[in-house]
């Protein structure tokens, strides 16, 4: 088994834990993937490869949000961070530190 996501000895880390770094990775691929599609969309010339590749951009996504969203229910001080930045109008830097701020109390 691969342990090149852990940054300490894996046998020491709690289940919880070692869920919780594998959906961070898978976060962090699904981001890549998300990437990976812009590109190849913005540059494919054949209209059924570029439909075939929006089908998949969207399943990407989907697995993002999926993932993203399990974590941000482990982590209540990460969520509350998120609620006062994620879809919110206005100045994206000063909600971070404003939400920031309000999620101080939460457990991390």
């Amino acid at each position: 088994m691969s342990t090149d996501q852990y940054h300490e000895p894996p046998s020491e880390l709690s289940e919880e834990t070692r869920t919780f770094a594998r959906m961070c990775a898978s976060l962090s691929e699904e981001a890549e993937a998300i990437g990976w599609y812009e590109q190849r969309i913005a540059v494919e010339k054949d209209e059924v490869a570029k439909a075939i590749m929006l089908d998949s951009l969207a399943e990407e996504y989907k697995h993002f949000s999926m993932e993203l969203e399990f974590l941000l229910r482990a982590k209540l001080q990460w969520r509350e961070t998120a609620k006062g930045i994620l879809f919110q109008h206005g100045d994206i830097v000063q909600h971070g530190e404003e939400a920031e701020e309000a999620a101080e109390d939460v457990a991390p």
